[in-house]
């Protein structure tokens, strides 16, 4: 069960980063492909992000899945909604839609 302080850490850092990643490792060192495929897409973007390592937080990892009710990393949110994944976000910037999505959240 998702503890009360976890969720409200987790609120906070979406709410207060237009662009979150939850990822396996850092942006400098991913730690597994989807991640670092992520930290691909998001830096060509050229838009600041935020990201937490859940691997180096076990609570985090797993009050990530609770909180998204998605069960793998990477786990992206743009402008506090959820997105998806690597998949997911790989799609959408094949589409030409993440970086629509990523200019109207910096912009507001």
């Amino acid at each position: 069960m998702l503890s009360p302080i976890l969720e409200t850490k987790i609120k906070s850092q979406i709410q207060d980063n237009k662009i979150m990643l939850y990822i396996k490792g850092t942006p400098q060192q991913p730690m597994c492909g989807f991640s670092a495929a992520v930290v691909q897409v998001f830096n060509s973007l050229g838009q600041p992000y935020d990201s937490a390592n859940i691997l180096e937080d076990n609570d985090l990892r797993q009050g990530m899945k609770e909180f998204s009710s998605w069960p793998t990393f990477p786990q992206i949110y743009i402008d506090g909604e959820f997105v998806g994944g690597c998949d997911i976000v790989m799609e959408l910037n094949n589409r030409g839609e993440l970086a629509q999505m990523v200019q109207e959240a910096i912009a507001k």
